[in-house]
């Protein structure tokens, strides 16, 4: 089960997140060998001690803002208001909701945007899809526990955010929500391809 924070946690959660939000944009606006880790610590108002506390480099601070922070109460309120009888794929479409905001999308897709102009970004993209699925993973147990086998759920959260790589590096002309057409073109608006996604994981290829 997903463990409750306690205002210490949130405290270093937050501590966190103005890090590597720091960092993020600093990443953006002077490119990765554009700036070291005092002008992250001087931006975000933290000491290089506390960010050695969190991060062992620049680029892992980057990558961190690449990961949704989902408090616990919202994933309590996700997972009350679904069915007990809810099959894995109704929690991972809801979850998704949850999880895939504009926002984080928009960022996200940034970062794997830096992560070509930087190689030594790249390591980090599997991290930020691990944390993601192993969230998943989580948010299933209720759920899956004793219905089906645990390597079904596995496969199951692989396949699914697997398939929001396409979007995220430009492989599929999807539109994140909150992105407008600059002219005509054949690209799909996000939702859409959700949709589309879990029909086929519902009826099958």
């Amino acid at each position: 089960m997903i463990a409750k924070q306690t205002l210490r946690d949130r405290k270093k959660e937050a501590t966190a997140s103005a890090l590597a939000e720091a960092a993020f944009e600093l990443a953006l606006e002077k490119g990765l060998d554009g700036f070291v880790v005092d002008d992250v610590v001087q931006q975000a108002g933290y000491s290089r001690r506390t960010f050695a506390n969190y991060f062992s480099c620049k680029e892992e601070a980057v990558a961190a803002v690449a990961v949704p922070t989902t408090s616990v109460e919202e994933y309590e309120k996700l997972l009350a208001g679904l069915p007990q009888a809810a099959t894995p794929l109704d929690v991972l479409y809801s979850l998704m909701q949850m999880q895939f905001t504009a926002e984080f999308l928009l960022k996200i897709r940034k970062f794997i945007s830096l992560s070509k102009q930087y190689p030594t970004l790249e390591p980090y993209i599997l991290g930020v899809f691990r944390r993601l699925q192993m969230a998943a993973q989580e948010a299933l147990e209720p759920f899956a526990h004793g219905r089906y086998k645990d390597g079904y759920t596995h496969l199951l959260v692989g396949a699914v955010y697997g398939a929001f790589v396409p979007i995220l590096d430009g492989g599929l002309n999807v539109l994140l929500p909150g992105e407008t057409e600059a002219e005509p073109t054949d690209a799909i608006p996000f939702d859409q391809y959700l949709n589309s996604m879990f029909e086929y994981l519902r009826k099958g290829f």
